[in-house]
């Protein structure tokens, strides 16, 4: 019978008294610190909210939030990662959607991206209209950096749209000590932005290619007439 190296290991490991969990921890290097982070620092978890809380603070004035898982094809998700500029492994999302009678509210989205080290968990509503309307941080698990979590943070990505950089010394102030967390979450709101426009608003009519085409025709207009 062959046995992998990895089994093969764990057995002499295992015989020579060594504890399976010590040889299980996974060591990751912190090049700023010049160390392995310890097993408390990876760890660690600041839990702010949960989900639910979360998505009644996107769309606290709902009638009704009903929730949808959107596919991404292959096509589809290659057009989104050459839209934000950035390859991502998940091939569907969940969706919350508000409604008040008829009428869409808005959208929340979940997202878990890497920080400096681990994931973040984090929710990003986005209003009718394709903008940003908010940005809560659940769950932080970096040993520090958990202002991107702070309202005079995160206000600055409100009323972004899939038009905006969202990047660092762009339109996004940088935080020092978390620029990786900072770069992480700026990365997220755009993916929700672009998901939004890309699966709800193009095919309402409301997307950015129907916004930029009517800005065009305006500018168009505005030149003929002088307005």
């Amino acid at each position: 019978m062959h046995i992998g190296l990895k089994a093969l290991a764990l057995t002499v490991l295992l015989v020579a008294g060594v504890p399976f969990s010590a040889w299980a921890v996974e060591r990751i290097w912190d090049n700023e610190l010049r160390r392995y982070l310890t097993e408390a620092e990876l760890e660690h978890a600041e839990v702010f909210m949960s989900e639910d809380e979360a998505v009644k603070i996107m769309l606290p004035k709902s009638q009704r939030i009903r929730r949808e898982l959107i596919r991404l094809s292959h096509e589809k998700k290659e057009q989104i990662e050459e839209r934000i500029g950035w390859k991502f492994p998940e091939e569907s999302f969940e969706v919350y959607i508000g409604e008040t009678g008829d009428r869409v509210d808005g959208y929340a989205m979940l997202h878990n991206t890497i920080g400096k080290h681990r994931h973040m968990t984090y929710m990003v509503g986005v209003d009718a209209e394709g903008r940003c309307m908010n940005v809560e941080l659940l769950v932080f698990r970096e040993a520090k950096g958990s202002e991107v979590g702070k309202k005079r943070f995160n206000s600055q990505y409100e009323g972004k749209t899939v038009s905006d950089p969202i990047r660092i010394n762009k339109d996004i102030i940088n935080i020092s000590g978390a620029t990786m967390s900072v770069r992480s979450i700026s990365a997220g709101v755009k993916r929700v932005l672009v998901l939004v426009d890309e699966f709800y608003l193009k095919p309402r009519g409301l997307g950015s290619d129907t916004v930029a085409s009517r800005k065009a025709e305006k500018g168009f207009f505005g030149s003929i007439f002088g307005n």
